[in-house]
């Protein structure tokens, strides 16, 4: 693997800006990845996720605030993060005359392997990218969804102490997807490669990563491992489908002692409680005594996701958000 991180961190953000004239598209974000951690990064559309992977990738310079990956200054040392990382972004920039082949054995080179290096590397590649003999052709005939895997290809070929996946399988089908979840655990169980993650899928952060942290309005307003942020939000949810007021039914319910919180999304109100059960027949009779809350069309118990938590701590489900665009707020 070339060139281990050095240090106690992986990667650090210390008070990270960045803004685009008026726009402050991150504000004062402070992270820490550990060396050897699968961090997932989860935000709304322009939240800032990107914002903050290409500033940590050396793509943007900061505003202000300061970050160091893999033990080196992303400002001051630009050169000697980019050999130490790799990138697989949202937007790929792939050569559409070159052959899958000829792009791969390029990236050997400009990392300074060898040819025999570079040949092993790519044999170990092909059963990732799953492209078959199409790695022949030209990229310009691939689709989108081998563009994909092509370009996570790249990102590893030199073995990287430092992985950022900027949502790698948004467009793979589920059995390529699941390929990607297999190589990013190998890499970060056999070789101990530090995985920082942004995407959109919550399923991928629960299978992945060690810890999540989710972004909103520029600023990190959640974080902790996956179980630690479902817990926080209670042991169990109640939600309820409703024809009427959100609003009556919130008002309702966050006068239950039994219930710790409400969430409020579309006609869907979430209640969360530590005893589902015992909870669950004093929220439907205070939900049917309310006539503005109308009909209630729905009435489940379930445990906490990370979609939940994700709806608690930014007003909206993830489901709901596009992909994030590149570019200006970002």
């Amino acid at each position: 693997m070339i060139g281990q991180e050095h240090g106690e961190t992986a990667i650090r953000a210390e008070g990270l800006v960045r803004t685009f004239g008026t726009n402050r598209a991150v504000d004062g974000v402070d992270l820490e990845v550990r060396p050897g951690e699968v961090y997932g990064f989860l935000g709304p559309n322009g939240a800032g996720k990107s914002t903050v992977t290409r500033m940590l990738c050396t793509l943007l310079a900061p505003t202000a605030g300061s970050a160091t990956v893999a033990g080196f200054d992303v400002a001051r040392e630009p050169g000697e993060v980019r050999l130490r990382i790799g990138a697989a972004l949202q937007s790929a920039s792939l050569d559409d005359k070159q052959t899958g082949v000829e792009m791969l054995r390029l990236q050997g080179r400009f990392y300074g392997l060898s040819r025999g290096d570079t040949e092993r590397r790519l044999a170990e590649l092909r059963e990732l990218i799953d492209i078959g003999p199409a790695l022949e052709d030209r990229v310009g005939t691939y689709s989108g969804g081998m563009r994909r895997r092509l370009d996570l290809a790249l990102a590893l070929v030199h073995n990287p102490s430092v992985l950022f996946l900027d949502e790698p399988t948004t467009g793979l089908d589920p059995v390529s997807r699941v390929k990607v979840w297999d190589e990013v655990r190998r890499l970060n169980l056999e070789l101990g490669m530090t995985v920082f993650l942004t995407t959109q899928y919550l399923e991928e952060a629960d299978e992945l990563a060690h810890r999540v942290g989710i972004i909103n309005g520029g600023r990190i307003v959640a974080e902790g491992t996956p179980e630690e942020l479902k817990r926080a939000i209670g042991t169990d949810l109640i939600v309820a489908v409703v024809d009427g007021d959100t609003g009556a039914a919130r008002s309702v319910l966050s006068e239950l002692p039994q219930v710790e919180r409400v969430d409020v999304n579309g006609a869907e109100v979430s209640a969360s409680v530590q005893d589902g059960p015992a909870a669950l027949s004093p929220v439907a009779i205070a939900l049917a005594g309310a006539p503005a809350v109308g009909r209630v069309r729905e009435l489940s118990l379930r445990r906490p996701t990370l979609d939940d938590v994700f709806l608690s701590v930014t007003g909206e489900r993830i489901g709901a958000a596009e992909a994030e665009p590149v570019g200006v707020g970002a």
